[in-house]
């Protein structure tokens, strides 16, 4: 029986065009597995407001064809339900994909789809906002914070704004307890990696993997300015955790506690909390194509 797919599209995510992809979708999608529908968000939830009346209707399949934001909706929407979540490359990092080896390129990603490779992946929440790649503290949270009203979003504008704001950063002290052990620690930032890396294949975590039902909560310490840039590079070359200032400790049941109302991020979307958060891995929670 032939399965209905159905692709929520983010028009504006990543700066990038897609009003040709439905095109590319009829030209690539084996249509003997699927029937294929298409919708296109225009506001902030409305991915997962579509997502969650495809699972009423029974839909087998919802792609996510946009950045990890998008990906975030939708999952978050599936979860729990029979439906399989699939992606389709489109924003600025595209952490989650690049991490399940979804090829980056539409029309290879929309292939991929034809081979029913499927995976369940873990899955984590933070207070009681759900997230599956990424969430953080301190200054990355702030750097999104400020990434969400820009214009031109993308890499370049991601590390432009690190650059601008960075001079005036405080790092915050936080006490951290981690599947009952506790840490104080003064971090000028604290990233929870479910995933190895942030995007642009940026890996905070090189070791952090999707279904090993843990966490990799790194923690990174006030650091010199002048080691800003090298500090950056070792994500790319994936040896963060091999630097004096990272610390990076595995858990499933994480709460942290500072003196400060909390800015976070969720995927990559800024979220403000208070100053107490708690955070939890849901193991094999989530089936996707890959």
């Amino acid at each position: 029986m032939k399965k209905n797919i159905l692709f929520i599209i983010n028009p504006i995510s990543g700066g990038k065009n897609k009003l040709d992809f439905p095109f590319l979708v009829k030209k690539y999608l084996d249509n003997r597995l699927y029937i294929a529908e298409f919708a296109y968000t225009n506001r902030p939830k409305h991915a997962f407001e579509m997502t969650i009346e495809a699972v009423k209707k029974g839909v087998e399949v919802v792609v996510a064809v946009g950045g990890d934001g998008t990906i975030n909706e939708v999952a978050s929407a599936i979860l729990g339900s029979k439906t399989i979540m699939g992606i389709i490359p489109s924003g600025s990092g595209n952490g989650l994909a690049r991490s399940l080896g979804i090829p980056l390129n539409k029309k290879m990603a929309v292939l991929q789809l034809n081979k029913w490779n499927t995976r369940l992946i873990d899955t984590a929440c933070l207070n009681e906002f759900k997230f599956f790649n990424m969430a953080g503290l301190g200054f990355d949270a702030y750097i999104s914070h400020k990434f969400a009203s820009l214009k031109g979003r993308g890499f370049s504008g991601y590390v432009k704004t690190a650059f601008s704001e960075v001079i005036n950063y405080k790092p915050d002290r936080y006490r951290i307890d981690i599947d009952g052990k506790e840490y104080v620690r003064d971090a000028f930032m604290i990233s929870i990696a479910n995933s190895s890396q942030y995007g642009n294949n940026a890996h905070i975590a090189p070791k952090a993997l999707l279904d090993d039902g843990l966490l990799d909560i790194c923690v990174i310490k006030p650091f010199p300015l002048y080691l800003f840039v090298s500090m950056g590079l070792r994500m790319f070359a994936k040896t963060s955790e091999k630097s004096r200032y990272v610390e990076i400790i595995k858990g499933k049941t994480i709460r942290i506690k500072s003196d400060n109302n909390a800015m976070a991020h969720i995927d990559g979307e800024a979220i403000n909390l208070g100053k107490e958060i708690l955070i939890t891995v849901n193991p094999s929670s989530l089936c996707v194509l890959y």
